[in-house]
């Protein structure tokens, strides 16, 4: 039997399972019977349909449908809904993009489905869609974030003039011109956000499977959260009850914040499945990834940072244009506007801050949530101008950021984005990283570097992350007649350890031995609702349902145990250290495992009992700021421009954490994405034809194992004040502090400015310019 307390690195319980080919995932799902879909998409970034023939096709062997927008029109299947829309400073709605699963009239970007076929094979669906012609009127298209506003650019609505969607504004604008004029110095600076492909190593998939006498849908999809399928597709696209959906989600091989949304598969295979009466599956193949799942990031910014004559930081002004793609997806102007801009003021101390995002419609594929949403686009921003300003006033970066820095003392604290910050000790975790990695000695090391011809830098940035997510969150505990116990959650793994973390705490309040514990997620018929995963959510959130859950199941088993061991209520006692319910002065004491099982036969066996089972929502009242350093050393050949990563160090404050084990890997992964975001990852588009040109891994450089340094990752535990739990969302942090603090040592090591991604033939040609200078 495992024993053990909170905080303790134990090994993820789901990791034999998954290790040793167990698990199962949305495309190892099959329905006696399933036919297979196929999506044709659209080879032109901007093109209108003049007509559609798929005669052709549905002639052909084992073909059993082909559908067109025009079906969907006529069947009264809805527009895939942006749920999180924006008003512009003048008061006026974003624009509308109406998006149904297939396009209508005109298509906006290389892989916009045209058409969707079914038939018995996939082979067969994929040569019926060779035989429909399309009549493409191909027209100009914008795909450059940085000229798609400009006059005279091609239009990807006619609702959003300029290809501007929203002009959107927060903070006090006429403060912060008054103090950027009465500063002693203003540091500008120009960034950029480069567009990602996220790269899930499982490709999104879905298998719809319709009762037709029910009017009800199985939809098995790997999601990161099925309550939000199943309710967008019952209420927005199919305008039903949400009864008549079950959306279950398996094993799900990453997401990072791709799989949250709606996506157009969902709803041909869910229209399908009920025009076929039969099961549909579609499984995404890897280029057509790259030109469907949604991409991240895709921003530039201009932001300058007012000081005083002391360098102490006064306003901060932005100005982002964020690219939102061809359609405004999910969440997509949620992302840099409210999501983004709440951590601009980070662990600094400023008088007021104002931010203008201007949503700039292209006709590339859609922009959502990517790991951190709109988090990591703010801090880079920031420690970039630090360092900027730091270099131009002649200060050294560590003291600018120390003058600044909210002290602990001053906690509670409410920044000029009006965040309220519970906790923090921002310079302790800022020492510690910098005796880590022996600031100090940096020079001799740099030294050493020199004599092999190598240019060292070294970087340092500070993040803050602001958690996010669903205001209520669910758990239910119930006990099976296997004697085993199962922890319905309302999140969705993805790969974060949720089966361990969720059976770790389960255990300590119900002293239940974790072996005996399964943890059951992604079926939306388990639990009315849940919140699904996403902002860094989960551990805090569902953790104290969990909490709120397995104190019902103690308050009921006292219930229980007092029928038991016929005694009063009031004289029983629960202890979670050896999980038993006892009577208060006396040896008379009921295992919870025993108890439960005797109350499940009475109950069974029509006899009046009370059942230990327990089903609860927390209120998730407050977020979290988890925040650290990040610091960098970088050496680059300046013959080649070839940048690597020698040592890499960080310091995170994560508040209480449950499993250091799983909380480090967690900020292995996000740093890993983040220095692929820095060095190596660049979404490129023709300007001419729109294509897609790095949609392959031929094209498209994820970083590999000898691309990483070590990452060393030490955790100082400052206990967040707003959860029963002590925790700050740890999901994210990395991907947050690792992009500025690379960059950050490049500049340093290059003694010129470069930005992301910062490819070897960026920084070439960034040194054989000094060198022509």
């Amino acid at each position: 039997m495992a024993k053990f307390g909170l905080s303790q690195s134990i090994r993820r319980v789901e990791d034999p399972r998954l290790l040793k080919g167990g698990g199962r995932y949305t495309d190892d799902v099959a329905v006696p019977g399933q036919a297979e879909g196929y999506v044709l998409r659209s080879p032109h970034a901007h093109a209108r349909i003049n007509s559609i023939s798929t005669a052709a096709a549905k002639a052909m062997p084992g073909v059993l449908g082909v559908w067109t927008g025009a079906d969907l029109a006529a069947a009264g299947i809805g527009h895939l809904p942006c749920l999180a829309p924006v008003k512009s400073i003048d008061g006026s709605p974003t624009s509308d993009t109406p998006r149904r699963a297939l396009a209508e009239g005109v298509v906006r970007h290389v892989g916009d489905p045209v058409a969707f076929v079914v038939a018995e094979t996939i082979k067969q669906a994929r040569d019926a869609a060779e035989a429909i012609e399309v009549d493409y009127d191909i027209m100009p298209a914008a795909t450059d974030l940085a000229t798609a506003t400009d006059p005279g650019q091609p239009q990807v609505w006619a609702s959003a003039p300029n290809n501007t969607c929203f002009d959107w504004h927060v903070g006090d604008a006429a403060k912060v011109d008054g103090l950027i004029k009465g500063a002693a110095h203003v540091a500008r600076l120009r960034v950029v956000n480069n567009r990602v492909v996220v790269a899930s190593m499982e490709a999104r998939a879905a298998l719809a499977d319709y009762d037709a006498a029910r009017n009800h849908w199985t939809l098995t999809t790997n999601t990161q959260g099925s309550w939000l399928v199943r309710n967008v597709l019952a209420k927005n696209i199919f305008n039903l009850s949400s009864d008549n959906f079950r959306v279950v989600t398996p094993d799900v091989g990453g997401g990072f914040g791709m799989k949250i949304f709606i996506y157009p598969e969902h709803v041909l295979t869910c229209f399908a499945a009920r025009e076929l009466k039969r099961a549909v599956r579609w499984t995404s193949e890897r280029t057509e990834a790259f030109q469907s799942d949604t991409h991240g990031r895709d921003n530039i910014t201009i932001g300058e940072l007012a000081l005083d004559k002391d360098g102490k930081f006064l306003a901060l002004r932005t100005k982002n244009w964020a690219g939102m793609g061809a359609y405004l997806n999910t969440f997509a102007p949620f992302i840099p506007t409210g999501a983004g801009t709440k951590v601009l003021a980070s662990v600094y101390d400023f008088q007021a801050i104002h931010a203008q995002v201007i949503g700039v419609m292209t006709h590339t594929v859609p922009v959502d949530a990517y790991r951190g949403a709109g988090r990591p686009e703010s801090n880079y921003l920031v420690e970039r101008l630090i360092d900027t300003a730091a270099r131009e006033i002649g200060i050294d970066r560590i003291e600018l950021r120390k003058r600044n820095m909210v002290p602990s003392s001053r906690m509670p604290y409410v920044s000029a984005m009006g965040q309220r910050y519970d906790s923090g000790e921002f310079a302790k975790l800022m020492d510690a990283a910098l005796a880590k990695i022996d600031w100090a000695g940096f020079g001799a090391r740099k030294a050493e570097a020199a004599k092999r011809g190598k240019k060292r830098g070294i970087g340092l940035a500070y993040y803050l992350e602001a958690t996010g997510g669903a205001p209520t969150e669910n758990a239910s505990v119930r006990f099976a007649d296997d004697g085993f116990v199962d922890v319905y959650v309302g999140t969705q793994s993805t790969g974060q350890g949720h089966e361990t973390a969720y059976a770790m705490m389960t255990s300590f309040e119900l002293g239940i031995p974790i072996e005996k514990i399964r943890v059951q997620q992604g079926d939306s018929d388990t639990l009315p609702d849940g919140g699904g995963t996403g902002g860094a959510r989960s551990l805090y959130s569902e953790g104290q349902a969990i909490l709120v859950t397995t104190a019902s199941v103690v308050e009921k088993g006292k219930i229980a145990a007092s029928e038991h061991l016929e005694a009063s209520v009031a004289d029983i006692e629960f202890s979670s250290k050896g999980g038993t319910f006892g009577v208060v002065g006396t040896d008379r004491a009921v295992g919870i495992l025993e108890l439960a099982a005797v109350q499940r036969k009475k109950a069974a066996a029509g006899i009046e009992a009370t059942l230990l089972d327990a089903t609860e929502t927390a209120e998730i009242k407050s977020h979290t700021f988890p925040n650290g350093c990040h610091v960098a050393e970088v050496e680059v050949d300046p013959e080649t421009g070839v940048v690597s990563i020698p040592r890499y160090i960080v310091v995170d404050d994560v508040g209480h954490a449950l499993n250091p084990l799983i909380v480090r890997g967690q900020v292995h992964g996000g740093v890993t994405q983040g220095i692929g975001q820095a060095l190596l990852e660049r979404t490129a588009y023709d300007s001419e034809s729109g294509q897609l040109v790095s949609a392959s891994f031929m094209d498209y450089a994820l970083p590999r194992a000898d691309d990483l340094p070590p990452i060393d990752v030490d955790l100082i535990e400052v206990p967040c004040e707003t959860n029963p739990l002590g925790v700050k969302g740890a999901g994210e942090a990395g991907a947050v502090g690792s992009p500025p603090a690379v960059i950050n040592a490049l500049v340093d090591a290059l003694g010129v400015a470069v930005d992301m991604p910062a490819t070897p033939e960026t920084v070439w040609k960034a040194l054989s310019a000094v060198r022509a200078a």
